[in-house]
Parts: C-alpha cells; structure tokens; sequence
C-alpha cells in the first residue's frame, strides 16, 4: 500500500470516528463504511481503526472475522449470497447453487476473474416461507429455479 493510499485511508477513518464516536459502538459502523468504499477492510485500516478507538487490533479482526458480511480479503463489486439453510436445501437450492456455479465459473468462496461477482453462502436471509433465497448486494431475489438464478447474475 502507498504512502498516499495509507493517508487516504487514516483521513477516512478519521472522519468516520469524528461521525460516529471514539467509543466501542463506534466499531461496527465505521468497519461497514470502510468496507462499502473499499470493498473490504484493509489490514493498514484496521491497524488505524484500533489507534483511532484505543483498541488493541485483535479486537478489530475478531469483529471482522466473526462477522460473515465483514471481510479482511479484496471482494468482488457485487456479492452474491445464496442462503444455506435446510428450508432453502427442501425447496430446491441445490440446482440453483449448481446453475451459479456453471454460470459463473467459480466455487463459493471465490472471486470472478474480472472481480464483478464475489460467490457467498449465507447461514439464513429470513425468507424461510420463499426459498431458495439469494442477496446480490442488498437486494433479495426469492423463489429461485435455476434459469431465474442465472438471469439475475447476467444483469449483475
């Protein structure tokens, strides 16, 4: 990471912790924004969040890697996440993660080549009573087929 890169970033973080606080609370939202700009948090940036909070990092990367939305690794501009709950698997969520797959050319866990499409699972998106359920970034797409799956990642 450049000099200039790495005063970008402390600028940032610094403005974040003038928005929302010097104080634990602070943690998670200033994590989601770091991430929503750089598309995941940056080791320097975690580095700097702790300095910043009077946090030692482990703290920081302990939130990070708890949380499956938060990320410590460069993801893709879109996140897909198909959710993986047993509702999900009797409603027919293996065709439709199979249909991802051979569309995309990627495992879950993956990043495309052309870094458009991160490919995520998700432990539950709440749409139990619609499944199976997928989140491209913040929109929900619900009772999938497999040709309705596809469709929606060749508009991403």
């Amino acid at each position: 990471m450049l000099v200039t890169e790495k005063n970008t970033i402390t600028g940032e973080i610094e403005e974040l912790v003038g928005l929302y606080g010097q104080g634990r609370s602070a943690l998670m939202p200033i994590l989601q924004a770091v991430q929503k700009k750089h598309r995941y948090i940056p080791d320097f940036a975690q580095q700097e969040i702790a300095r910043l909070l009077s946090i030692h990092p482990v703290e920081v990367f302990s939130v990070i890697s708890f949380y499956s939305f938060l990320h410590s690794e460069p993801q893709g501009r879109n996140i897909v996440r198909l959710c993986k709950t047993i509702v999900c698997d009797l409603a027919g969520k293996d065709e439709v993660e199979k249909a991802i797959k051979r569309e995309l050319s990627i495992c879950f866990g993956e990043t495309t080549r052309d870094n458009n499409i991160t490919l995520e699972h998700t432990n539950c998106l709440g749409m139990c009573d619609q499944g199976p359920a997928m989140m491209v970034n913040d929109k929900i797409y619900t009772k999938l087929t497999p040709e309705k799956a596809v469709e929606i990642l060749k508009s991403v």
